[in-house]
């Protein structure tokens, strides 16, 4: 076994990364993932439709590799269940990184994705995930109060998922309420969710939010330059994240030359670019000593 790179020395961390096997194609696997990202002395986040890919981050982490990893509460891997966390941190193992665990991102909400992608495996395209939502008539379900609460007590970041406006500002409340130390806005500015940088100013001022700012809803359009640079210069724990790993998008090092373009482009300056490339994050994810 070689010793892992340590999350508190990596250059940049990158909360949200597809690898495969997933429910689209991917552009590598985990092996391979964890070694480019190791070249650039970063640290990934692998996250997976098809539910977890904690197991694959601790085998990643036995070969030295700085991965840890997260759960997708979908419908296919058990849903909103406390013990499909519970199960997911047994196979994450020792980790000096958070186990991110997503809410629901299969809602039965659609919109026309503008990703050019295809699906992994005939049986998903024979029998899809089925929806779930953290809600019902304006409230939020049990189950989904059951894993906030967890945040309490285990090495978990919980992620609002493809949670709608109404929802993650539901959530929010309830992060409050419930006194959860950490709520990770995911891709807030993704047409599901369709936060702008104006209203995430605004839930940023409860202090256990941070906000995630993918590359990719940049690069699809999603999202104007002058949101995408609003919300990486003044939101409050903004984390910057690439949410790449398809086949149709850019590698991770070609991110990472964009990326650098674009925080010149910005005028970032050096010490708010390394707060949301890597600050923040290791903020959200390290366990305190």
């Amino acid at each position: 076994m070689s010793h892992p790179r340590r999350l508190l020395e990596a250059d940049f961390i990158d909360v949200h990364y597809h690898a495969g096997p997933d429910a689209y194609l991917r552009r590598h696997g985990v092996m391979e993932t964890g070694r480019r990202y190791s070249s650039l002395n970063g640290w990934v986040v692998l996250k997976n439709h098809l539910g977890c890919s904690a197991s694959q981050a601790w085998e990643a982490r036995q070969e030295g590799l700085p991965v840890s990893g997260s759960v997708v509460l979908n419908e296919i891997v058990g849903g909103i269940d406390f013990r499909v966390v519970q199960r997911s941190l047994c196979q994450h193992g020792d980790s000096e990184a958070r186990l991110i665990v997503h809410l629901p991102t299969v809602t039965g909400r659609t919109h026309q994705s503008r990703l050019k992608r295809n699906s992994a495996h005939w049986i998903l395209d024979k029998y899809p995930i089925r929806p779930l939502t953290v809600s019902h008539e304006g409230k939020l379900n049990e189950q989904t109060l059951d894993v906030l609460r967890m945040a309490r007590d285990y090495p978990i970041v919980i992620s609002t998922g493809h949670a709608d406006a109404q929802e993650v500002r539901l959530l929010i409340d309830a992060a409050v309420r419930l006194d959860v130390p950490r709520l990770m806005l995911n891709q807030p500015a993704n047409p599901l969710t369709g936060l702008d940088a104006g209203a995430l100013l605004e839930l940023a001022q409860a202090p256990m939010v941070y906000t995630e700012q993918t590359a990719l809803t940049y690069l699809l359009g999603y999202q104007s330059w002058e949101d995408f640079t609003q919300v990486l210069r003044d939101v409050p724990r903004a984390l910057y994240s690439s949410d790449l790993g398809q086949t149709s998008q850019p590698d991770i090092e070609q991110w990472q030359v964009d990326s650098l373009l674009w925080f010149e482009r910005m005028r970032l300056g050096s010490q708010r670019a390394q707060q949301v490339t890597r600050g923040n994050a290791q903020e959200l994810l390290r366990l305190e000593p």
